[in-house]
């Protein structure tokens, strides 16, 4: 008991090592919920956590820490497929009344922009590929209840999204780790590495819709 206190006192939520050594595969399921169905979960370290599980994973039982693969694949497929649900359903319940507000202009056109995303590229497509994209992983669930996607329809491609996205990166550093030795020593640079190319789709995105905005004239922006 006094060693779980201990490592509750020095958890940090922002540091997958720190999460992994105090919480195990639990913590793999906190904070897959909370990044994928909580709107406070912006923060949340979601692709470089399931990478260093699966590191980790390959690491000798005398390691510092070691986790197992089938416990840390069943924790963050429950973690992805239960959160992005649980935001769907803020979203049918609260959201209409927490984001149809005129006074908040930006707000309206965050809500237009899910719109106009999941009729372009689809609603299957939308909701699969939000998985590999920090942010909006965390924002979409909750929109696409907010918008009226059918419970069906998002609970089949959200399921296969969160089931390739959270085994298929754990797996990823599972793969690594099984072909480094001694992997543990190299775990700062790698987790680095990871939230650096996590962040990719991010910026692509942010320049995209810069270079949108640029192309629309003046006074179409003025009607919207």
């Amino acid at each position: 008991m006094g060693h779980l206190h201990a490592a509750a006192a020095t958890l940090n939520p922002l540091d997958p090592h720190s999460l992994l050594a105090g919480l195990g595969a639990l913590g793999v399921f906190l904070v897959l919920f909370a990044e994928t169905g909580l709107l406070i979960g912006f923060f949340l370290p979601g692709d470089s956590l399931l990478f260093t599980a699966g590191l980790l994973c390959t690491t000798g039982a005398g390691s510092a820490v070691h986790l197992s693969l089938g416990s840390v694949v069943l924790a963050a497929i429950a973690g992805a497929l239960l959160g992005a649900q649980t935001g769907y359903l803020i979203g049918v319940k609260a959201g209409p009344a927490l984001l149809d507000r005129p006074d908040r202009p930006r707000m309206q056109a965050a809500v237009q922009r899910a719109r106009h995303a999941l009729d372009r590229y689809g609603t299957g497509k939308a909701i699969v590929l939000a998985r590999f994209i920090p942010l909006v992983r965390t924002v979409l669930n909750p929109l696409a209840g907010t918008v009226g996607v059918p419970a069906r329809s998002f609970t089949l491609w959200q399921a296969g999204g969160g089931i390739v996205w959270a085994a298929g990166v754990t797996l990823a550093g599972y793969a690594l780790g099984s072909q480094i030795p001694s992997i543990d020593h190299y775990l700062l640079p790698i987790i680095a590495l990871v939230v650096l190319l996590s962040l990719i789709p991010v910026g692509v995105e942010v320049l995209r819709s810069r270079r949108t905005d640029a192309d629309v004239p003046a006074d179409v922006k003025d009607l919207t």
